[in-house]
């Protein structure tokens, strides 16, 4: 938030402006104690100010600039307010109580007060600048590039609005006018961290690791205690594999800034995905404070059981809270609350309670979103490894913990037919909200070129892209049936008819492994941490094998493999 302005625009004197009375110059001093950092005794003066005279705008004014400065955000809102109330034609009075809004996350009420500044003083650069860096908390991207832009033409060598330009042209993926956008933040201030921070995760996001590295590297020789360059350069380790130096990444950033929730849960994913389950799921739990956790978050009156409290006669509801395949991977653990004397209750989607009926340990089943009978404890069921302490050696797996319902298979083998051929699941892409579906997916058109003949193909997909129906359709060899799977127990029928499943990381691959069956799951060079790195085997489903790309990040040699090993 700007401080005060040296000349703030006065209110009309009460005597001559050649004789200012004591009020003036009282208030002339706490501008000058503000501006050398004097804080609190600027406060003070201003604080007397005003109990001599409520109404003094200008005192209310600078203690609202304050209480910014020290991160009261409710006290600057509320000032700022009080301020405005008395003078209401101060245009920089609406555009710092926007700001105090927007920290508040009220971001409708800021863009009001910021539309109110730009209405008073439409030529105010500021205003139409942090308008702008609202719209883009919003997610209307086109709305705040056009946001930047004005501020830009007000400001031609406005570099904060050129690098913020760059993050939300990175989010339409326009990358060439993004990089072009940083860059000019950067010609216009060479020194910018901020910006040079900005262009690495630009880089980070189109796959140039080692570049975006170098940009961190650049942005923290620059400004050494910039904890966002330390946690980007954390995650450019991770995807270039370099495990040990990220998570010191992660910990510089977490030292500048102990309260980084997103550094906190990236270093615990290049923990767990570099096999350090100790250290890996404490550091887990931060999720919790991720804002696209919360959502998830339940607040119960029971309390959260992590291991450390008897269940001997207890009720404990066990529920999801991310993905299907999540759900399929974690509810292996009710056997293991059972056996500690628990009567377990399990809130799953409802596409999931017909498959997961029969999952040993779980006495009682609720959908999603149902009225929940009584309970004791709670305990969602990512964070029951760190309940059980669990270690690669101690992950609970077996050859199968899923079964198929029989019903469902005697419909689908009359639905398939005769088998006259080997029988191949395939999944070649995933949700599109996933935020790794750019990595870990693979169009339809790419995959046909390596199945090789003579085997029967069957579609595992529920939903196929607008782009990959064309090759669906000219590709009859490739059975398709997405409209018929009306749940997972459909789905998992049809995977236990094959003779195996070749599938990208999705929840297929997770019921496929559960169900027991010969999967090969194609992963990115840099996968999600459950499959650890380096290996080919999967110790949470002993029947998946794991293809992984090479480090040119590229499809081309985990197929040319699948194509020969299906041949054989």
């Amino acid at each position: 938030m700007p401080a005060p302005p040296k000349n703030l625009p006065p209110r009309k004197p009460t005597t001559s402006p050649n004789a200012p009375n004591k009020e003036q110059l009282a208030f002339k001093e706490a501008i000058g104690l503000h501006q050398r950092g004097r804080l609190q005794e600027a406060k003070a003066i201003c604080e007397a100010l005003l109990r001599t005279n409520p109404k003094n705008s200008d005192a209310l004014y600078m203690l609202g600039g304050i209480a910014y400065q020290t991160q009261d955000y409710e006290g600057s809102a509320r000032l700022m307010s009080a301020a405005i109330a008395l003078n209401p034609q101060h245009f920089f009075l609406h555009h710092n109580h926007g700001i105090a809004l927007e920290k508040l996350k009220q971001f409708d009420a800021a863009l009001a007060s910021f539309d109110e500044a730009i209405r008073l003083q439409p030529n105010f650069c500021e205003a139409h600048f942090s308008r702008a860096n609202v719209l883009h908390e919003l997610e209307q991207w086109d709305a705040a590039v056009r946001g930047y832009d004005q501020a830009i033409r007000l400001r031609p060598d406005f570099a904060d609005a050129y690098s913020n330009r760059g993050n939300t042209l990175q989010k339409l993926q326009q990358w060439d006018a993004a990089i072009a956008s940083l860059h000019q933040a950067i010609s216009l201030k060479p020194d910018f961290a901020q910006a040079h921070c900005n262009l690495g995760n630009l880089l980070q996001e189109t796959k140039q690791s080692e570049a975006a590295l170098a940009c961190y590297d650049h942005a923290i020789r620059l400004q050494p205690d910039l904890a966002d360059a330390h946690y980007n350069r954390g995650n450019a380790l991770v995807e270039l594999t370099q495990i040990a130096a990220a998570v010191s990444s992660f910990d510089e950033a977490i030292r500048l800034k102990p309260d980084y929730p997103r550094a906190h849960m990236d270093k615990s994913f290049a923990l767990l995905l570099g096999g350090n389950f100790a250290q890996g799921w404490p550091c887990y739990e931060w999720r919790w404070k991720i804002k696209e956790s919360e959502k998830s978050r339940r607040n119960f009156d029971a309390p959260l059981w992590l291991g450390d409290a008897s269940l001997q006669g207890k009720t404990i509801l066990l529920y999801s809270e991310q993905g299907l395949g999540d759900t399929i991977q974690f509810i292996r653990y009710a056997k293991m609350v059972a056996a500690q004397g628990a009567h377990v209750i399990c809130e799953v989607p409802k596409a999931l309670l017909a498959v997961l009926q029969g999952v040993e340990g779980v006495h009682a089943w609720v959908e999603k979103g149902a009225a929940l009978p009584p309970f004791d404890f709670h305990c969602p069921l990512l964070s029951l490894p760190l309940a059980f302490n669990t270690e690669l050696a101690t992950i609970p797996h077996s050859p199968a913990y899923l079964h198929s319902d029989p019903h469902k298979l005697l419909q689908w083998q009359r639905t398939l037919g005769p088998q006259t051929r080997p029988r191949v699941g395939l999944v070649w892409s995933g949700s599109t909200h996933h935020t790794n579906d750019r990595n870990r997916s693979i169009e339809l058109s790419y995959l046909l070129n390596y199945l090789p003949a003579g085997l029967e193909y069957i579609s595992l997909q529920k939903e196929v892209r607008d782009i990959d129906k064309p090759s669906l359709e000219g590709y009859p060899q490739l059975k398709h049936f997405g409209h018929e799977l009306h749940d997972f127990s459909d789905t998992a029928a049809l995977c236990t008819l094959m003779d195996m499943v070749v599938c990208v990381d999705t929840s297929v691959a997770h019921l496929s492994g559960a169900l027991g069956k010969k999967t090969w799951l194609l992963l990115s060079y840099r996968p999600d941490w459950r499959w650890l790195l380096d290996t080919n085997h999967s110790p949470w489903y002993p029947s998946v094998t794991l293809y992984r790309q090479n480090s040119d990040l590229q499809w081309h040699s985990v197929l040319e493999k699948i194509k020969l090993h299906l041949s054989l």
